[in-house]
């Protein structure tokens, strides 16, 4: 049967928060004027609370999206099993049949199934929970078996999802910006320098900006978790070293010496040839204390539930997982194709305004 690659576009208007019409920076389009609260006779609208809390709804955006997305991407498989089903004159189920068939399952030696057995959370014999394993190791198999072949029946199609993902509105008017502020790419992270998770991912974060020189601007934010005693003063103290010029030196220094406490700040400051007595001034008044506190509670309005999180022109990155360098690189690269687009760059251009303001 002749091969071909099958165009699907999926086009999804849901109710007030999603439509087909959605403004190309992501942010999809509603009725700002609508009344959403009545309080003691005062009116209020939507427009009342993004005022307020411009990302107040931002994690209910995004958990809908997902869940969106998700849906859409079962949808897909369906249709593309229905599709070659009717191709091979046969039914879905009997062509997942088939594909099972073809890939045969011998029950592993009593061995392997001993081994598997020392991990299962059971008293009983090994004799009386045997066929069980074998059943449950065969459903494991089968389920990776559909997988495989959905995903091949996904890699001969082209498929474009209409689907755009909510964009965080986040300010970077007090952030320190590593790279051309007009990049047509500005990664975001929420951090905290103590975190074990933001130190491992910084040798990706550095890559990914070397590899990308002159398209990615990359820009730290401070999300002090209450669990690290150091991470306040941490981050006081590279926006002090800001204030002398020296906030990347000093934040690179901070991620490559892990040593945090107020005496360790201060020799940083001594070995970046900082004036260690405005230095000392600024991190012992807490000046900088603010600042950060403004960081936090960004991070507390857009539903940040821990650190590392990142996000790419606003779009927030596997906010349930871990994050690598594949999954960065994948998104930049999505950011970048879309930077192409005429509508795209007139509405960077009229947010970059908007945030100057």
């Amino acid at each position: 049967m002749k091969k071909f690659a099958g165009i699907l576009i999926l086009c999804l208007a849901a109710s007030g928060l999603y439509a087909a019409d959605a403004d190309p920076a992501g942010k999809p389009p509603r009725d700002d004027a609508r009344p959403i609260v009545e309080i003691d006779g005062v009116t209020l609208t939507m427009s009342d609370f993004e005022a307020k809390r411009p990302g107040g709804l931002f994690q209910a955006r995004n958990n809908y999206y997902e869940a969106e997305k998700k849906a859409i991407d079962e949808f897909v498989n369906q249709w593309l099993l229905e599709r070659e089903a009717a191709q091979q004159k046969t039914t879905p189920a009997e062509l997942l049949d088939r594909q099972i068939k073809n890939a045969g399952f011998a029950p592993p030696s009593d061995e392997t199934l001993r081994v598997y057995y020392e991990g299962v959370d059971t008293t009983e014999p090994f004799e009386n929970v045997r066929d069980k394993i074998i059943e449950a190791i065969r459903t494991r198999r089968i389920a990776r078996t559909k997988k495989a072949y959905l995903e091949s029946l996904r890699n001969k199609a082209k498929i474009v999802l209409a689907l755009d993902p909510p964009r965080a509105p986040i300010s970077l008017k007090t952030s320190a910006v590593r790279g051309l502020p007009d990049s047509p790419v500005n990664i975001v992270e929420f951090a905290d320098y103590e975190c074990p998770y933001c130190q491992q991912i910084q040798p990706v974060v550095e890559k990914l900006l070397k590899d990308y020189g002159g398209k990615v601007a990359f820009a730290f934010k401070d999300f002090p978790l209450p669990m690290h005693t150091h991470a306040q003063k941490a981050a006081e103290a590279a926006r002090c070293a800001g204030a002398q010029g020296k906030y990347w030196a000093y934040h690179d220094a901070l991620f490559a010496n892990h040593q945090y406490d107020v005496a360790k700040l201060k020799g940083i400051a001594s070995d970046l040839k900082l004036d260690v007595g405005l230095f000392d001034t600024c991190l012992d008044s807490g000046t900088q204390g603010a600042a950060v506190q403004a960081d936090f509670d960004e991070a507390q309005v857009l539903g940040l539930p821990g650190t590392p999180a990142f996000f790419v022109n606003g779009r927030l990155i596997n906010p349930n997982g871990t994050v690598s360098y594949d999954i960065l690189r994948q998104l930049v690269d999505e950011e970048l194709a879309l930077s192409k687009s005429p509508a795209r760059q007139v509405a960077t251009t009229a947010s970059t305004a908007q945030d100057k303001k």
